[in-house]
């Protein structure tokens, strides 16, 4: 049986070839990293403290679900919820609420949540009942209406949350409550944010990355004087960014805007790299799954929120979702998941530390030293 040993051998030597073959054209094909040294590496490397992670679920019994493509409707509402909290700070943080996108998760912007945790912020992140991609009957876009409820309960219950249950020392800042949003979140982070009868009034910045926007008017982003960030990809196939995000400046004067030249959809996802990186731009999948769960709705919906009393502009019009196929190539995802990761922890330092001269340091970081450090990035107000 010496030649099964050999085959055996030599199977073994092909699988370790194999790997390190892997191994060496998945460094050959990573993104770019900012200089050494540079304001955006130092940023983007900085932790304070370490991160832990809780997983729990909270239930909304005041609240109902409703039926869904033929799965029965429920009368609470519930929510698998993912907490990132740094084990060693003390005091009073920041609390950060992250609204997952359509067909995804509450983990998509880990690596975002994991930063900021390790900064000194508190971050939670649901699964909402009928938008998720576990969604029983399938992911229902509508109930975007009810995600700004969602999110004032899930405040409530963090900030409730008794001191001898809490897994950390630490407790929420009420005065410094943030939202960040993906996607179909980054309009429940508007709605959560401006709508004047939905809004929540406790919530002081918001980060709004991919989201439709296009008929929230002058008059919708007046309701608040929440901060805002909202942050797009000029190769997203599904929120188009000339009818979306190129305009945000002029319709919500005072507040930020960060373009990605190549930016995709999916590129702003944790899973983006390594998983697309060698595709000219993922949002071809993206759209197949959206789409399909969409229901013939191929265009946000704005007469859902309002009308011109609610700040509404039912006569922008919306652009269509994933209508301009094929999408332009995009960056390399790796590059898209840095300079996300570095704008959004920099936004939210530059509104809620404590310290002046960083929240100064921020803001130089955000609308100097990351366009400055990345080609790809733009910022304006």
């Amino acid at each position: 049986m010496k030649w099964l040993k050999r085959i055996g051998g030599g199977i073994a030597i092909l699988v370790v070839l194999l790997a390190v073959a892997g191994g060496a054209v998945y460094l050959a094909t990573g993104p770019e990293m900012p200089a050494e040294g540079s304001a955006s590496r130092v940023w983007l490397d900085e932790r304070v403290y370490s991160v832990e992670q809780l997983d729990l679920v909270l239930v909304d019994e005041s609240r109902p679900t409703s039926e869904n493509r033929g799965v029965p409707g429920k009368p609470e509402r519930t929510f698998p919820l993912s907490v990132w909290y740094p084990r060693e700070a003390s005091g009073p943080l920041p609390l950060i609420i992250h609204s997952h996108g359509i067909l995804s998760n509450r983990g998509e912007l880990a690596y975002v949540a994991s930063h900021l945790a390790s900064l000194g912020y508190i971050v939670a992140a649901p699964d909402y009942p009928l938008t998720s991609g576990s969604t029983e009957g399938g992911a229902n876009a509508l109930d975007v209406v009810n995600q700004p409820g969602d999110i004032s309960f899930l405040i409530d219950s963090i900030l409730g949350w008794p001191e001898a249950e809490r897994p950390f020392a630490a407790k929420p800042d009420p005065e410094r409550i943030g939202l960040s949003g993906y996607s179909l979140g980054g309009l429940t982070s508007y709605l959560a944010t401006y709508h004047p009868e939905w809004r929540e009034p406790r919530i002081r910045a918001t980060a709004a990355i991919a989201g439709p926007s296009t008929g929230f008017s002058r008059r919708f982003f007046a309701n608040s004087d929440a901060r805002l960030l909202s942050i797009a990809g000029t190769a997203d196939a599904l929120i188009e960014y000339s009818g979306n995000g190129a305009s945000m400046t002029q319709r919500a004067p005072g507040s930020g805007l960060l373009v990605i030249e190549g930016g995709s959809h999916l590129g702003f996802t944790g899973l983006a790299d390594p998983a697309f990186r060698f595709m000219d731009n993922p949002d071809g999948i993206a759209c197949n799954a959206v789409l399909g769960v969409l229901d013939d709705q191929s265009s946000v919906d704005y007469e859902l929120f309002g009308d011109d009393n609610e700040g509404i502009d039912l006569a922008s019009g919306s652009p269509e979702i994933c209508g301009n196929m094929p999408p332009p190539a995009a960056i390399h995802p790796g590059r898209q998941l840095m300079i996300n990761e570095i704008a959004i922890t920099a936004f939210f330092e530059s509104v809620f530390a404590e310290d002046p001269e960083r929240r100064r340091q921020a803001r130089e970081v955000l609308s100097t030293h990351l366009p400055a450090d990345f080609p790809e990035a733009s910022f304006m107000q």
